[in-house]
């Protein structure tokens, strides 16, 4: 459900964000008649949840890839869009969010808005239960701790120089892009910690034996139906089984091995994570 802007944003993702049009929405009927904006790259876990909620309610999209690797997040002009240089970025017209679980519920909130059924798309406290317990992990410190050094070490040090580079450029950006390399500093720091390390893998283990006991009971996480607690815990999965890592944590969990193959034939997966795996 999205057009893809390749030829502007996966080649050259800095004039992805000197063009910014602000595209207010247009509701009819039962339909959600929209054109958004996702700035987001394939690999980003949390761009992942996004994208598979947005399939999964039927929202279209345009979709610019900014590749943080190659430090495009740190461009000025991106930059001012949104000063932590997260992905993803959602934006609406004059919305623009950066935080998962804001722009989660925002994206329930349009189908709400957009039908006549009060009870349609609402999230419930089991979901959202769900969703806080997912978002409370952080992928950062494990993800990288699973890179090897040669390889994290290269884009720490190239990340760091674009971001001096980028305060050059714009000056009165420098307190905020100084934040930012303070940050890289400091993840170093966290990798550096065995405890920190083994604190993120432990929490972790526990978000998945809590799944594996809701899975033992019903199908999907919140219930009997897919919910948007599936579409951030999906893309956790996804980033187990790129790190190479699915028999430590996902297999030696039978409800939630099988539940990963059912949910992987979705259509949804297939743009969100699947199709790009290929495509980068």
């Amino acid at each position: 459900m999205y057009a893809e802007a390749r030829s502007e944003s996966r080649d050259s993702a800095s004039n992805t964000t000197h063009n910014i049009h602000y595209q207010q929405p247009r509701l009819s009927g039962s339909h959600v008649d929209l054109i958004m904006q996702l700035y987001h790259h394939p690999y980003s876990l949390d761009s992942q949840k996004v994208r598979l909620a947005l399939e999964e309610k039927g929202i279209d999209y345009t979709s610019y890839h900014v590749n943080p690797l190659t430090g495009k997040n740190m461009d000025s002009l991106f930059f001012r869009m949104n000063p932590s240089a997260r992905l993803p970025v959602f934006q609406n017209g004059a919305h623009i969010l950066y935080r998962t679980m804001d722009i989660m519920q925002y994206i329930d909130r349009l189908i709400v808005a957009s039908t006549e059924d009060d009870a349609t798309a609402i999230i419930s406290r089991g979901v959202m239960d769900w969703m806080e317990k997912i978002d409370g992990w952080n992928p950062k410190i494990f993800t990288l701790s699973h890179v090897p050094d040669k390889y994290r070490l290269f884009i720490s040090r190239f990340i760091r120089r674009v971001i001096i580079a980028r305060m050059a450029e714009a000056p009165e950006l420098a307190s905020v892009y100084h934040v930012k390399l303070r940050d890289a500093y400091e993840t170093g720091d966290k990798l550096k910690n065995a405890e920190i390390v083994k604190q993120s893998e432990e929490k972790l283990a526990r978000l998945l034996d809590d799944a594996e006991l809701q899975l033992n009971q019903t199908p999907y996480l919140a219930g009997e139906d897919f919910t948007m607690a599936d579409s951030m815990f999906i893309p956790v999965l996804a980033r187990i089984t790129l790190l190479g890592l699915e028999e430590e944590y996902i297999n030696c969990r039978p409800r939630i091995a099988k539940y990963y193959k059912v949910v992987k034939r979705r259509p949804s997966y297939k743009v969100a994570i699947g199709k790009d795996k290929a495509d980068i």
